[in-house]
């Protein structure tokens, strides 16, 4: 019989839901062909799922940093790709970590052939983790805030972070608790669809954002030098009008967003930015699935009837850094992008700017699975978000190093 088939995991078992792991398996045949699948189970009961098809080496080990799929959910090296591959059960299902103090654990198995994959040769579960060690959570209710504060170990000081989602609204933690295991204070705040925030609010003050930034301010470990916000689509927008308006922040990223103002009017201090127009009537809905295309619905931002809807970047003094996916299907995040950035440009203002080709709108930290379409949490019907699996995968990779490599930079 030989040794056992082991399926090892390096450099543990345990590690946070960003870090790559090197997945092994020794004791196999020479040139033996085996299925890997790997499974994961979310907080509501929902299954992920991926497999894909291997031949070991004369060695009879296999690599999945060297070695080839040959079939399955991808193909080719891809040492990741059993995790940005997994795929829910039932379709139209995002995978999000709503309690950040489990992990998720990732069952990786190992089975004889290619055919209906019967005998299991081995297996080991990935335990990933959103809060890194040391880092404390802390729920926030002070005065209007509605928000959860991520504390990195240690006395710091450390930069600190304003972390905002979409309009899908509720109080989204994972990526801030990923931010604080990378040494950012980071504070993931809830604008609307949560507790006493309705889900649509009939207007944003730019005054609540600035609580968030003073209280962010007054923390011990956090350093003076300035706050450094970050946005998703709604929240992208939101994060370029607090880094316009409110003194206190350095920089801002904007993740699949808007140079406009969009869907909710914002008040300031003696203004309001009105809402960019559209029209729902540009809505395509699909008949057979009912998935819902808003790509079409927003005025033509490049009519200057729309401009008194622009959020006025070229006035602030923050250093931005843009980032979309041209495969957005939600709305056209990076031709929105490139106008804040020619603005931004024509005033001398420095700015980063990426686009990803493949990538849909839904750009999460890496090894979380693209999601192409899902329901909407305040809409309540299906949204296509777009994305091609392997370029969206890799534009996350890439997105998540170039976030954190800006804020270190500018904070």
């Amino acid at each position: 019989a030989g040794m056992a088939v082991r399926l090892s995991l390096l450099p543990s078992p345990r590690c946070l839901f960003d870090e790559p792991v090197q997945i092994r398996v020794a004791g196999l045949q020479p040139q033996q062909a085996v299925t890997l699948r790997a499974s994961l189970v979310d907080e509501s009961g929902e299954l992920f799922q991926s497999h894909a098809l291997y031949r070991a080496g004369s060695s009879g080990e296999l690599d999945l940093s060297r070695s080839p799929a040959l079939g399955g959910s991808y193909l080719g090296v891809e040492p990741m790709g059993l995790l940005w591959a997994l795929r829910s059960k039932t379709p139209y299902k995002r995978l999000a970590k709503r309690n950040v103090l489990t992990p998720f654990c990732v069952d990786l198995e190992v089975y004889e052939g290619h055919g209906d994959a019967s005998r299991l040769l081995g297996k080991c579960t990935n335990e990933r983790w959103f809060l890194g060690e040391g880092v404390k959570r802390i729920s926030v209710r002070e005065g209007r805030l509605r928000a959860t504060l991520f504390l990195p170990p240690g006395p710091g000081p450390f930069p600190g972070l304003i972390d905002l989602y979409g309009s899908g609204g509720g109080l989204i933690e994972y990526r801030a608790s990923l931010l604080a295991s990378r040494g950012f204070v980071t504070l993931a705040l809830a604008y609307m669809s949560f507790e006493d925030i309705p889900a649509m609010p009939k207007i944003l003050e730019l005054s609540y954002f600035e609580e968030a930034v003073n209280f962010l301010r007054k923390q011990q470990q956090v350093k003076d030098t300035g706050i450094g916000v970050l946005g998703l689509s709604k929240g992208g927008d939101l994060a370029l009008s607090m880094a316009t308006f409110l003194p206190g922040i350095k920089a801002a990223v904007s993740i699949s967003g808007s140079s406009f103002n969009s869907f909710i009017p914002l008040k300031g201090d003696g203004f309001t930015i009105p809402v960019h127009p559209y029209d729902l009537g540009r809505v395509k809905i699909s008949d057979k699935s009912g998935i819902v295309d808003f790509s079409d619905v927003l005025d033509d931002h490049m009519d200057p009837a729309t401009w008194d809807c622009r959020i006025p970047v070229e006035r602030s003094l923050a250093k931005f850094l843009f980032l979309s996916g041209l495969d957005d299907m939600n709305w056209k995040s990076d031709l929105y992008s490139q106008d804040a950035v020619q603005r931004l440009q024509q005033h001398g203002r420095e700015v980063e700017f990426y686009s990803y080709a493949g990538a849909g709108h839904l750009l999460e930290p890496p090894y979380l699975p693209l999601c192409k379409v899902s329901i909407h949490r305040v809409l309540g019907v299906l949204v296509h978000w777009g994305g091609q699996w392997r370029e969206h995968a890799k534009a996350q990779e890439d997105a998540w190093r170039r976030i954190q490599a800006f804020f270190w930079q500018h904070l």
